[in-house]
């Protein structure tokens, strides 16, 4: 990687110094190799080690890099495309390449926007379900599904309070309505420290959260709140209006 110094460069020096780091990815480095060590590259390129932390963490931002734990950062590899729809939810616990799977299902009282979109008074319970998104074998998203009890009144006469029985149960049972369409919104976020463990990622670590609001007979039957990893994937829309969401 050759040295470049940057004093006399107009733009913020992190900005140009991320342009060329980036160029020294495509050009000397593959994917997966280890990056030397923030002293080495801030020396490398007369910078100090904040200027250089800004620009490898714009690198992150964009997918170029990943923080890897007990690792150190490696050139991420290029991302892939995730469809974000009936596809992506619609994955039930099949052993495929891209899958979600369903992990967990309890009572609790969601976050207060969830408790707004799904048009509930504060401190309300619903049943909280917990899946895992995979693709060859490694996490992608995190996803909690908040459901109403009016949204599942068939629940009730199954005898399993928690748990992965309890997720199937909850999911068989709002697979029975008539799903009318979806609201979704993308936001830039960082990952907290339970999705950070789930995902295999830092805590901070740059995330996408896809939030998507199921809506029958004219009112909100779910909301799901998704955690996609932004260092390896990009998202793709559908049209359809959710149906496949609630397989597995």
């Amino acid at each position: 990687m050759g040295t470049t110094r940057l004093e006399s460069v107009p733009e913020p020096k992190y900005w140009h110094l991320k342009t060329v780091l980036s160029d020294a990815l495509d050009s000397e480095f593959a994917v997966g190799e280890i990056l030397p060590n923030e002293r080495e590259l801030a020396a490398r390129f007369g910078v100090a080690r904040a200027t250089l932390r800004q620009a490898l963490e714009q690198l992150e931002l964009e997918g170029r890099l990943q923080r890897r734990r007990g690792v150190g950062t490696t050139v991420a590899p290029p991302r892939v495309g995730v469809a974000v729809g009936d596809y992506a939810h619609g994955g039930t616990d099949a052993s495929g390449e891209d899958a979600w799977q369903t992990v967990e299902s309890v009572e609790a009282v969601p976050p207060a926007e969830v408790a707004r979109l799904l048009e509930l008074t504060p401190d309300t319970p619903v049943h909280r379900v917990r899946r895992t998104r995979m693709t060859h074998g490694q996490p992608l998203a995190a996803e909690l599904l908040y459901v109403p009890g009016d949204s599942v009144p068939g629940l009730a006469a199954i005898d399993t309070p928690s748990g992965l029985a309890r997720a199937r149960a909850v999911l068989r049972e709002l697979r029975r309505l008539e799903l009318e369409g979806r609201e979704q919104t993308v936001e830039l976020g960082s990952a907290r420290a339970d999705d950070a463990k789930e995902l295999d990622r830092l805590p901070g670590a740059p995330v996408l959260v896809v939030t998507t609001r199921y809506l029958a007979q004219g009112r909100p039957a779910a909301v799901a709140v998704a955690t996609y990893r932004a260092d390896t994937c990009r998202l793709t829309f559908g049209d359809a209006a959710g149906e496949e969401l609630l397989a597995g």
